[in-house]
């Protein structure tokens, strides 16, 4: 019989398929061809990755089934004492439905032709809730743990991720025999394509931090002083709150500046003590990465998360690295009077000048300084400070949380004061988001189309896949949806002989 030509395979249907177990193949007959690809390209959501497979066996090759998918996989590593560990998590599985009338008839891949499937994928907006279907603490995470992670650890500069983490993004096209008697066939050809994907990510409210966040420090109090032995010309206390996110566009590129909204007060040992002025500011980031070998059911960055990424079965990376700091405006000081030390010392409010009878009076208790009566006067100012990314530098990816790896950022901003030869230097470590701008390529994906077909959960192995005796017990699914394929053929022409 002869295989059938491209008319008669001109009809378009779909249906699911079922990983298949993996052997070692050849793969110097079957390539990728992607669209206007290129090694630094890097996808968003709503991008269409696009292209055809095509098939040039040196011999006859007689299968069932030929298979293009989109995959992304997660992967952890953790180097256990005497078990070391190894997890895959599949939380995007895209098939591209082929209809049984465009496979050649008999489904052989004969020596000296070459056959070309073409294939199209969209980079969708969220995963499916099957994506995540392990035990979390409530649906915020599970929110964050069905959002589309960025690729980990293959960009082209350092994104600082540890090798125990790695998220990856590939077209594969795969070409099954099956086997009489057992369910899984036997794959005899393989092609794969990595890509970098960078999906928008949104900006989340700011996090509500308590003193139980150990990876966090939003407010330090610290006493100036010429010396160690010197007496105190007063205490400052300095407090932030949370930046609005920095912006990744959405080629990696380039990426916003923000700021550090900080709230300073100063209360002086004595009256004729003037508030400090800043000498100083100087900023770091410090990318940390959080992965496990099982389902995280929490925020691995909140409360005492860190400490228990340090664990069995779960680990932690830190990298740091420096952050450009704008200039900021002179501290605009204002004066207030402290209403318990105006009652207890006897200070009226006839002292107060214009500009400080609008000031809220201050009711917390003022110190004593040995030998002499507290101040009654405290100062309080607010000012900015700018913060740039050396995304020059760095690959930044965004903030994200995912089943078992996360990426978070701190900003540690070290603000020096003086007042009078006394000084003082105060760290604080603010959270810091990093989201992706949105893109108008595909402004409907907002909301998946309801043409979508759900992929049939593929076999567990394919997603937990250890090489250790201790196995992780989480039982991950995979999940997503297909897009509208246009008439999908296998199309083929005979290779040109080489004259001898």
């Amino acid at each position: 019989m002869t295989s059938a030509t491209p008319s008669e395979n001109s009809k378009t249907s779909s249906f699911g398929s079922y990983a298949r177990k993996l052997s070692i193949t050849p793969k110097s007959s079957i390539h990728i061809h992607i669209k206007n690809h290129y090694r630094s390209k890097v996808y968003t959501t709503g991008s269409e990755v696009s292209g055809h497979v095509t098939i040039n066996p040196p011999v006859d090759v007689r299968f069932d089934t030929l298979q293009v998918v989109l995959l992304g996989t997660s992967k952890t590593r953790l180097d256990a004492v005497n078990i070391p560990q190894s997890t895959a998590h599949t939380f995007l599985k895209l098939i591209m439905p082929i209809p049984e009338s465009a496979y050649p008839i008999p489904r052989v891949f004969e020596a000296g032709m070459t056959y070309t499937v073409p294939f199209t994928f969209v980079i969708p907006s969220t995963l499916t809730l099957n994506a995540c279907n392990h035990n979390v603490a409530n649906d915020s995470v599970q929110e964050h743990h069905v959002r589309l992670p960025p690729s980990v650890g293959s960009w082209e500069k350092d994104d600082f991720s540890p090798n125990m983490s790695r998220v990856e993004y590939a077209v594969k096209a795969r070409v099954y025999k099956d086997e009489e008697g057992v369910s899984l066939g036997t794959k005899l050809l393989e092609a794969c394509q990595e890509i970098r994907v960078l999906p928008a990510v949104p900006e989340d409210a700011p996090l509500n931090i308590t003193e139980n966040d150990d990876l966090y420090k939003m407010s330090k109090r610290k006493t100036l002083r010429k010396t160690i032995i010197s007496p105190k010309s007063g205490t400052v206390t300095i407090t932030a709150t949370q930046p609005s996110a920095a912006i990744l566009s959405p080629d990696g590129q380039t990426i916003t500046t923000t700021s550090v909204p900080l709230t300073l007060e100063f209360e002086p040992s004595a009256t004729d003590v003037q508030p400090p002025k800043i000498t100083g500011v100087s900023s770091k980031v410090a990318a940390v990465t959080f992965f496990s070998a099982c389902g995280i059911n929490h925020y691995p960055n909140l409360k005492d998360g860190r400490r228990k990424f340090s664990t069995d079965g779960r680990g932690s990376y830190s990298s740091t690295v420096s952050a450009s700091t704008g200039s900021i405006e002179a501290l605009r000081w204002g004066r207030h009077i402290s209403m318990n030390a105006r009652r207890d010392s006897g200070y009226g409010s006839e002292g107060l000048s214009s500009s400080d009878s609008d000031q809220t009076p201050k009711t917390a208790p003022m110190k004593k300084s040995k030998g002499s009566l507290p101040s009654p006067v405290y100062y309080t100012s607010r000012v900015q400070v700018p913060i740039q990314l050396p995304a020059h530098k760095k690959a930044f990816i965004p903030t994200f949380h995912s089943c078992i790896t996360s990426r978070v950022y701190v900003l540690s901003l070290t603000v020096s004061v003086s007042s009078g030869g006394a000084s003082a230097h105060i760290t604080l470590n603010v959270p810091l988001q990093i989201s992706v701008e949105a893109t108008e390529l595909h402004p409907n994906l907002s909301v998946l189309p309801p043409s979508f077909e759900e992929v049939e959960q593929a076999d567990a192995a394919d997603y937990l896949q250890p090489y250790s005796t201790n196995i992780p017990t989480i039982d991950f699914q995979a999940g997503s949806a297909l897009p509208d394929y246009a008439d999908i053929e296998f199309r083929q022409h005979r290779r040109p002989v080489a004259a001898h």
